[in-house]
């Protein structure tokens, strides 16, 4: 569980960080938009509970890793969240009109897309960025007490005692 999510980050990261450069500096205009917006959506659909929700608590808690540790994660994960609720609150429409789904108003679909602030997506993304930072930084601590011998057998024991 927690592989897969250190995966899910570094996956999304790696989507935003190849399109930022484009997002900044392409000397079309388009392209620059259109990075912005993939941008946006990589961040819009990130569904967190997925692989950040009760199933990592149960891992953790069956690792027996320290609670002090798990708030630690719990307060990165809540700043991504919060990042991405800001994201999508703050652009919710754009994703909506010009990305994930196509608003038949072309006019203003168009207006959208031209006028889109670039620097503000990025600024999202670098708040993501600072979000998943800490997070990927508490990584080998959680590692540790979940993937050292300890942890899993510890995981094991808990496993069976949930089965029927």
């Amino acid at each position: 569980m927690v592989f897969n999510l250190a995966l899910f980050f570094l996956i999304a990261e790696r989507d935003i960080q190849t399109l930022k450069i484009d997002a900044l500096t392409h000397p079309d205009a388009w392209q620059r938009s259109l990075c912005a917006r993939v941008i946006l959506l990589t961040i819009h659909e990130l569904d967190m509970d997925k692989v950040a929700g009760s199933k990592l608590r149960q891992a953790m808690d069956d690792a027996k890793v320290p609670k002090e540790l798990q708030q630690e994660v719990a307060v990165c994960l809540r700043s991504v969240r919060s990042v991405q609720q800001r994201a999508q609150k703050q652009f919710m429409q754009l994703r909506n009109s010009t990305i994930a789904h196509r608003d038949p108003d072309a006019l203003g679909q168009y207006r959208a897309i031209t006028e889109l602030d670039e620097m503000a997506v990025i600024q999202i993304a670098a708040d993501f960025y600072t979000g998943t930072h800490a997070f990927i930084e508490l990584l080998p601590r959680v590692i540790l007490h979940v993937g050292a011998i300890p942890g899993l057998l510890s995981q094991l024991s808990a496993q069976a005692a949930r089965r029927p």
